[in-house]
C-alpha cells in the first residue's frame, strides 16, 4: 500500500529512515504494535462513548416530546391522564371565590379567529377553579361552541351566559351573523350549561356617543333602544323555534349609567358595567363605591319596572398597570398588582356575602386590547396573557 513519501511499503520507509541495529528494530516494532493496540483501545472507548451519550441524547430527546406532548394536550395544566381534560389537577392556589367571571377566549376577533379547543379547555380548567359562572361578550369565531365543548370535555360544574354584540351601524348583519352561531351551538350542546342569552355589549351607550347625545332615555336613546329591542325580540323568536326543555332568558348588558328603561322593560335580566377605576375613585374605597352605585343605579332602576329583571354586575375589577404613564393613575389610585390586591380583599367575599351578582373583570390579560387600545386596556386579568396567575392572592372564600 502506498502511503505516501515515494515508499511502496511499510518496510521500505522504515529501511530508508531507520538505520538501526535489530534489537532496535525489535524494540521499534514493540513500541509501534503498542501504539496501535492503544490507538485501537482509544478508538473502542469513544466509539463506546459516543454510543452512550446518543442513546442518553435519543432518551432526553424522547423525554422532552412526551412532556411537551403531555403540556401541549392539556395546556399548561397538569393531568393524570394525558388524554382526558377532566382530570385536571386542582390548583392549591386557586379557590372558588367569584360569583363569576367575565371571558373572551384569546383570538376571538374577526377576521383572524385564532382560537383554538386545546386553549378554551385550560381556560375551562382553570377558571373552573375559581366560579361556577363565566360571561361571553359575542359569538364570533365560534367561541360559543368551543366553550361548551370545554365544559363537555372537563366535565366541570360552570354555567355560561352567551353573548351577541350587535353594531347599530351595519344593518344587523353582526346581529344576525352571531344569532345563527349561537343557535347552531345551542343545537348542539343543549341548555344545561347555559344561563342566557346577552343582546348587545354596551350598545346603548356606544350609540349615545355615535350620536352625540347623553342620556339613554332621551329621544336619541330611544331611538338606539328600538334597534337593540328589535335583536333582543328576535333573540327570544330563535329560541322558542328550538323548543327547548327550558327558557332560556335573554338579557343585556351596558354600561352601568346608560341602562334605557324600555330595553330593561324587554328584558329578563341587565347586566351593568361597574367601574371604580373610571369613576376616578381611591382603591380604598372602591368596593363600598361599586356596591352602591350598582343599588342606587341599576339595582333601583330595575326594580321600579314591572317586570323587575334580575340585574348583575357585568364587570368590575382594577388594572395592574398601563403601557404608557399618563394613565398609570386614575387620578386617586395607580394601577398596580397591590390594588388589584386591595379590590381582592374588599369586594369579592362582601359581594357574596351581599348576594350581588357579579362577574369579576378578567380572567387573563388581552395583548389585543393593549394593541388597538393602550393605557390600561390590555392589563385587567388576574392571570397574564400565558395564564400564569399574578403575584396576588386569590380570597379563600366560598362563592354561592
Amino acid at each position: 500500500m502506498k502511503t505516501g513519501g515515494g515508499y511502496s511499503t511499510d518496510n521500505e520507509r522504515m529501511n530508508a529512515n531507520w538505520q538501526d541495529p535489530p534489537r532496535k528494530s525489535n524494540r521499534r516494532k514493540w513500541i509501534i504494535m503498542g501504539s496501535i493496540l492503544a490507538l485501537i483501545g482509544i478508538i473502542i472507548i469513544a466509539v463506546v462513548v459516543a454510543v452512550v451519550v446518543s442513546n442518553n441524547n435519543k432518551k432526553n430527546t424522547n423525554a422532552s416530546s412526551k412532556t411537551s406532548s403531555n403540556s401541549s394536550s392539556s395546556g399548561g395544566v397538569k393531568q393524570t391522564d394525558p388524554n382526558d381534560p377532566s382530570t385536571f389537577v386542582k390548583d392549591g392556589n386557586l379557590h372558588q371565590a367569584f360569583y363569576g367571571m367575565a371571558y373572551t377566549p384569546v383570538g376571538s376577533q374577526l377576521p383572524d379567529c385564532g382560537n383554538t379547543l386545546p386553549a378554551v379547555i385550560q381556560d375551562i380548567q382553570i377558571m373552573s377553579q375559581l366560579t361556577k359562572r363565566i360571561r361571553l361578550y359575542g359569538a364570533d369565531c365560534n367561541q360559543s361552541a368551543l366553550v361548551l365543548e370545554a365544559i363537555k370535555q372537563t366535565k366541570v360544574d360552570m354555567t355560561v351566559w352567551l353573548g351577541n354584540y350587535p353594531i347599530a351601524t351595519d344593518d344587523n348583519a353582526a346581529y344576525q351573523r352571531q344569532r345563527d352561531i349561537i343557535k347552531s351551538a345551542i343545537q348542539t350542546y343543549g341548555t344545561d350549561h347555559i344561563g342566557g342569552v346577552t343582546v348587545g355589549n354596551e350598545f346603548m351607550l356606544n350609540y349615545l356617543n355615535a350620536n352625540g347625545a347623553l342620556d339613554p332615555n332621551s329621544a336619541v336613546g330611544n331611538a338606539g333602544a328600538a334597534i337593540l329591542i328589535a335583536d333582543i325580540q328576535d333573540t327570544r323568536n330563535m329560541l322558542a323555534s328550538l323548543a327547548l326543555s327550558k327558557t332560556l332568558p335573554v338579557g343585556t348588558a351596558d354600561a352601568g349609567s346608560y341602562f334605557n328603561t324600555q330595553v330593561l322593560e324587554a328584558v329578563d335580566y341587565g347586566m351593568a358595567n361597574v367601574h371604580p377605576w373610571f369613576a376616578n375613585v381611591t382603591v380604598e374605597v372602591s368596593a363600598g363605591w361599586t356596591a352602591d352605585f350598582f343599588a342606587q343605579q341599576d339595582v333601583s332602576q330595575a326594580n321600579a319596572l314591572s317586570n323587575k329583571p334580575t340585574m348583575y354586575i357585568a364587570e368590575t375589577g382594577w388594572p395592574t398597570k398601563s403601557s404608557d404613564a399618563g394613565n398609570a393613575n386614575n387620578g386617586a389610585s395607580d394601577a398596580s398588582l397591590p390594588n388589584l390586591q386591595t379590590f381582592l380583599d374588599t369586594f369579592v367575599c362582601q359581594a357574596n356575602t351581599n348576594g350581588t351578582g357579579y362577574f369579576f373583570f378578567e380572567f387573563a390579560d388581552e395583548d389585543w386590547k393593549d394593541k388597538q387600545f393602550g393605557g390600561v386596556e390590555g392589563w385587567w386579568g388576574l392571570f397574564n396573557q400565558d395564564r400564569t396567575l399574578k403575584d396576588i392572592k386569590i380570597p379563600t372564600c366560598q362563592s354561592p
